[in-house]
Parts: structure tokens; sequence; C-alpha cells
């Protein structure tokens, strides 16, 4: 499912832990790493997608994250040419991606590559939230230097500013 500009609308999901480092999961046979990332399917939500994403890639459900934040808006970024099927060169550009903070409440012991049948990962770290992105593969980079800039609003805040969450009738927490 493309847009009209030739971007598959996809997820990306940036996993802290307590101390604030954030989750990256090594490609399987390959040397790049990178967050959990993935398409949204035609009638789900952004989020429904995450949610999907995150257990199909880390393992994780619902009750191990809280949503910290997302980003605004989409942030695009365009796939080489030579990494487009041949079949789709005319008409795929790229990935446009909401972008997910969340924080994990759950234990590390809960993070599972093997939760579905098609693995992305063969490993996983914690990396501090400002690492260098150089394991990232080049054309991600830029898309993740703005998702982790706009995201660290949500985390790097002093707790006594953080307005407190109360839960709403249906569940979902609000502010």
């Amino acid at each position: 499912m493309l847009d009209r500009e030739g971007y598959r609308p996809n997820v990306g999901i940036v996993l802290a832990n307590s101390l604030n480092q954030v989750f990256w999961g090594k490609r399987i046979r390959e040397h790049s790493w990178q967050f959990p990332q993935g398409g949204i399917k035609r009638g789900e939500s952004p989020e429904e997608a995450m949610y999907r994403e995150l257990h199909e890639e880390v393992g994780l459900r619902p009750e191990h994250v809280e949503v910290l934040g997302r980003t605004r808006d989409w942030l695009r970024y365009d796939v080489p040419k030579q990494w487009v099927r041949r079949e789709w060169r005319s008409t795929y550009k790229g990935q446009k991606q909401i972008w997910f903070l969340l924080r994990l409440v759950g234990r590390d012991t809960d993070v599972s590559l093997r939760a579905s049948g098609h693995p992305e990962f063969d490993a996983w770290r914690w990396n501090s939230y400002w690492v260098q992105l150089d394991s990232v593969i080049d054309f991600k980079r830029e898309v993740y230097e703005k998702a982790l800039t706009e995201l660290a609003r949500h985390l790097f805040i002093h707790p006594a500013e953080r307005q407190p969450k109360w839960p709403s009738k249906n569940g979902v927490q609000t502010q």
C-alpha cells in the first residue's frame, strides 16, 4: 500500500528502559543495527501497527510498555533505487513513518526475538539514547536523528514537571 507520492506507511519504535537507554536490534545476517519498525496494513491505525510490530519483532505486548509519545507528522526517507525491486522502481520511493517512544515497564527477559515465525533480529542491546548512528544504514540516519530529537522531550524532562496520568474509563491513560 503506497500513498500518492510513492511512500509506504510505516511505524518506527524507540523503546527505552528505566535508565533511558534504547533498544537496538541487529538485523539477521547483517552488521546493521536499527529500531523495530514495520509497515502499516490496510485498515490498521499507526498505534495498532506499532503494537503488532512490537510483538512480532521484540516479543513484547501492550502490558510490557507505556507509550510516552509519538511524532507529530510523518517522517520520510527514500530507498536507493538499487534496493527497490525492479517491478516497483517506477512507483515506490521509500517509507513514511510515525515514530513512537515507549517505556519498557516489563523486564528484559520479556524480550523475545523469536516471537514470530519470521524474526527480524538475531541480537539486541541497550544503548545510550544519543548513541552515534553510524551502525544505521545510511539512508535511514536522517529520519532516526529527526525521530530521536523530536521524541526526546518526552523522556528528558524533570519528573516533577510531568503531568500526572489518570486512567480513563476504557483503560487508556490520559494526561
